[in-house]
């Protein structure tokens, strides 16, 4: 069970502001991505492919931080931390809804045989002016 946001951080996480999602590689070095990012209740959003480098680090260690910088001020911003949860998204149809959110318009095709997946951060800890 996570923590509850504040009015501050479900603003940006209801914007339309980027997220950096931080994850381990097996030699315990980070690795980041920008990401769109959406909100289910209390647990943080993001859409992923199978067999990118995040995505074989959220296998292997599950333990996350992402970061929300506000786009009319990047100098407010929340950290997220906590574990990651990764399911299947049938058809992409949560990645269409941020490319509704971020875009306005229907999402560019995946690579053919590419597998979605919805990442869902359970967070355990906020940090950050918005926190």
């Amino acid at each position: 069970m996570g923590i509850s946001f504040n009015d501050a951080t479900v603003r940006l996480l209801d914007g339309r502001n980027y997220a950096v999602l931080a994850t381990l590689n097996a030699d315990g070095s980070p690795q980041t991505s920008a990401m769109w990012v959406g909100r289910d209740g209390n647990d943080v959003l993001m859409s992923t492919l199978q067999g990118r480098l995040k995505y074989r680090n959220m296998l292997r260690d599950p333990r996350v931080s992402v970061t929300v910088h506000d786009a009319a001020d990047p100098e407010n911003y929340v950290e997220l931390r906590g574990r990651a949860v990764i399911t299947p998204d049938p058809g992409g149809q949560f990645d269409s809804q941020l490319s509704w959110k971020y875009d306005g318009k229907d999402k560019d095709p995946d690579p053919p045989g590419a597998v979605r997946v919805v990442v869902r951060v359970v967070v355990d800890k906020a940090t950050g002016p918005a926190a």
